[in-house]
């Protein structure tokens, strides 16, 4: 089915649906009418929404940061109503392809980020890729970030009545930013209701582990799923499955690492991000809140130590290949 995007037309061969533009809602509903219904192993072309529902354009400034309106944030594509689903059953979707439009944007929103307390204004980035290539793009005050597309906000409803807001991730998925969900994974999801009512929305370019200031290169995307079922999985959770290195992208020239120690994770998090900030700030020039949002789209929060009581270590790695 055709798809309007970047000003040329798309066409996926394997798709038997077309969710389009459109077709989209905010937050997650039980109730919401489904936009299509869908047979099991059906391949399915989504076309998503940047997070900022369409509001940040490539010709985006502060201004239109400053007046972004929030009550359209985080808009998703669907629903989609899979036969056969049950509650119990897993939701099988295969994350086939990604069709991006050339640009995207990295903010730091006021009062949203792990660093809020200690940047306060806004900042704006705005990235031009090669859509087709998706070599790594230039970051204005220096560097290179490598890409890797994929979608941050994935789910089907849960089984709680009413309108549930779609920025918290939760067990039927949603806001999740795992930035592993690239083309050739497969994901489950556990399905609450009826007919699973799968979305999907919130495309990314690039995003590092923990999306430290709040957002990636966030940038409108078409996407590939194929949805099928997993009759009685009972999960708890999503998990997924992915069949290749996930970070060979960004390994090729190793790290710098810097760390924050101590009892308390979410203490230990900060301090190891606020170090990277000011390590690229004194190396590289870069302004602080630049090095914020940098980390944000292409550096690793990883828990390193967990056992040793009474103090953890949790590390922030940055890829040296963005200035190599």
């Amino acid at each position: 089915m055709p798809a309007e995007l970047n000003s040329e037309t798309i066409m996926c061969i394997a798709c038997t649906h077309t969710i389009h533009r459109a077709q989209h809602h905010f937050g997650w509903n039980k109730d919401f009418p489904p936009a299509l219904t869908a047979k099991p192993g059906e391949t399915i072309l989504f076309e998503c929404m940047d997070s900022s529902g369409g509001q940040m354009g490539a010709d985006a400034t502060l201004e239109t940061l400053v007046n972004l309106d929030f009550a359209k944030i985080n808009p998703v594509s669907g629903p989609v109503y899979v036969e056969g689903a049950k509650p119990g059953d897993a939701l099988k979707v295969t994350i086939c392809k990604f069709h991006p439009i050339g640009h995207g944007w990295t903010a730091n929103i006021p009062g949203f980020g792990l660093l809020a307390d200690q940047f306060k204004d806004p900042a704006l980035h705005v990235w031009k890729y090669d859509s087709v290539t998706m070599a790594p793009s230039a970051f204005g005050p220096g560097g290179r970030v490598p890409l890797k597309p994929f979608t941050g906000t994935i789910g089907v409803a849960p089984a709680e009545p009413g309108l549930h807001s779609v920025l918290p991730p939760r067990r039927v998925g949603g806001n999740l930013d795992i930035r592993d969900l690239t083309a050739g994974v497969t994901l489950y999801l556990p399905i609450e209701t009826e007919g699973a009512l799968f979305s999907v929305g919130d495309t990314h370019a690039a995003q590092g582990d923990g999306e430290v200031c709040g957002t990636a290169i966030e940038s409108q995307m078409n996407v590939e799923l194929t949805l099928d079922l997993v009759k009685g999985a009972n999960l708890q959770t999503p998990r997924f499955t992915t069949t290749e290195p996930v970070t060979r992208h960004l390994d090729g020239a190793g790290y710098e690492v810097t760390t924050g120690i101590g009892p308390d994770l979410m203490t230990g998090a900060k301090e190891a991000v606020m170090r990277m900030i000011d390590l690229l700030a004194a190396e590289h020039g870069l302004n602080p809140v630049d090095a914020y949002m940098l980390c944000s789209v292409c550096g690793d929060l990883r828990i390193s130590e967990i056992v040793d009581m009474p103090n953890w270590v949790v590390s922030f790695y940055f890829p040296r290949i963005v200035f190599a």
